[in-house]
C-alpha cells in the first residue's frame, strides 16, 4: 500500500497540466508547510529566521518544465537576483538549482552558459556556494560531465550523490583527487533495478558506505537525511576517524522535523536547510508526499480542518 501512494504521488509530479494548475492556485493543500514562500523576499525572510534559530540554509528556485530558451534565461536571472539577494540581505546561505531549468534539455551549451553566468554572480556576490541538485537517472552522467568541466573553472559548486543508484560510490571516486563538496542522499525518484537499487535495506547500507567513503577521501560530505540511524553513524564516523566537523554538515528539508534540526545546532554540528521558494512548486510537492505517509496525513488534516 505505502509503495503504491509513493508511485501514485511520483506519477503525479510529473504531470505537466497539474504543475501549470497548481502555479494559479498559489501555495495551497498544504504546500506552504514544505515551500518557504513564492517571491524572493519571502525566501529571504525564512531563512533569516531559520539563521536566528542556528541553522544555516540553501535557497532553491523551484523549477520543473522548461520547453524554451527564453524559460532557460530567465530561471537563471532568478537564481542570479537570488544570490543578489542573499549577499545584499547578508543572510547565512547557499543556492541549489536544477540544471534542467536551465535549459540542459534544449541544449548543453545553453545550460552551461547559464551555469557559468550564475557562478560567476555568486563569486561577486560573496563567493556563495553553488549546489547543482541531481535529478534523474537520465540526467545523471552528462550532470557528473558538466560539474567535472566546470570544478576546471570554479571552486564553488558541487553537486549531489544519491545512494540509491549502483554507481554512486564510482562517481565518488571519479573526482575524490578534486575534493568536491558532495551532497549525500538516499535518492527521491523512480528508477530501474537496472541502474538503482530497488530495495530500502541495500540503499541504507550504500548510503552508509558511500558517506564514509567520501569522508575519508578527504571530502566535504553534506549528509542529507531525516534518519536517526544515519546521524548516529556519521556521529561515530566523526569520532571513530577523528573527522574535524568543518569537513561535514547535515541537511534537512524545510518544514521537516524542525526541532531535530535545532537540536543538532545546538550540539556544536552545522545544520543546513534546504528552503525552496517560487510558484513552480508543484512536483516538488508531490515528491514529498510520495516520500511520507505522514506528510500525506499533514495535508488532508490541513485541508479538512479549516
Amino acid at each position: 500500500m505505502e509503495q503504491a501512494m509513493k508511485d501514485f504521488f511520483l506519477f503525479l509530479s510529473k504531470n505537466k497540466t497539474l504543475n501549470s494548475a497548481a502555479k494559479k492556485w498559489g501555495l495551497r493543500f498544504g504546500a506552504s508547510r514544505f515551500v518557504s514562500g513564492q517571491t524572493i523576499a519571502e525566501a529571504i525572510n525564512a531563512v533569516r529566521k531559520l539563521n536566528q534559530q542556528g541553522l544555516v540554509c540553501t535557497l532553491d528556485h523551484l523549477g520543473e518544465f522548461v520547453f524554451s530558451v527564453e524559460e532557460a534565461n530567465e530561471s537563471a536571472d532568478y537564481c542570479i537576483k537570488t544570490l543578489e539577494a542573499i549577499h545584499q540581505s547578508g543572510v547565512d546561505c547557499n543556492l541549489s538549482l536544477k540544471m534542467t531549468s536551465l535549459g540542459l534539455d534544449i541544449s548543453r551549451e545553453l545550460c552551461m552558459e547559464n551555469m557559468r553566468r550564475i557562478l560567476d554572480s555568486a563569486k561577486k556576490n560573496g563567493n556563495i556556494f553553488v549546489r547543482i541538485d541531481m535529478e534523474d537517472y537520465a540526467h545523471n552522467q552528462v550532470t557528473m560531465e558538466i560539474l567535472n568541466e566546470l570544478l576546471q573553472e570554479y571552486d564553488n559548486v558541487g553537486t549531489v550523490i544519491q545512494a540509491y543508484l549502483y554507481k554512486a560510490a564510482d562517481d565518488i571516486d571519479s573526482l575524490k583527487d578534486k575534493k568536491v563538496n558532495f551532497r549525500l542522499v538516499k535518492g527521491a525518484y523512480k528508477e530501474s533495478p537496472e541502474v538503482a537499487y530497488p530495495n530500502k535495506p541495500d540503499v541504507d547500507e550504500n548510503y552508509k558506505k558511500i558517506i564514509k567513503q567520501h569522508l575519508l577521501n578527504g571530502g566535504y560530505a553534506a549528509v542529507a537525511t531525516h534518519d536517526d540511524n544515519i546521524i548516529d553513524f556519521v556521529k561515530k564516523l566523526e569520532k571513530e576517524h577523528n573527522i574535524p566537523r568543518t569537513q561535514f554538515e547535515f541537511q534537512m528539508l524545510y518544514g521537516i522535523r524542525t526541532q531535530s534540526q535545532i537540536d543538532l545546532a545546538r550540539e556544536g554540528y552545522k545544520m543546513r536547510v534546504y528552503v525552496p521558494y517560487g510558484n513552480d512548486w508543484y512536483g516538488y510537492f508531490m515528491r514529498r508526499l510520495a516520500e511520507s505517509p505522514a506528510n500525506v496525513k499533514f495535508v488532508l488534516k490541513g485541508m479538512f480542518t479549516k
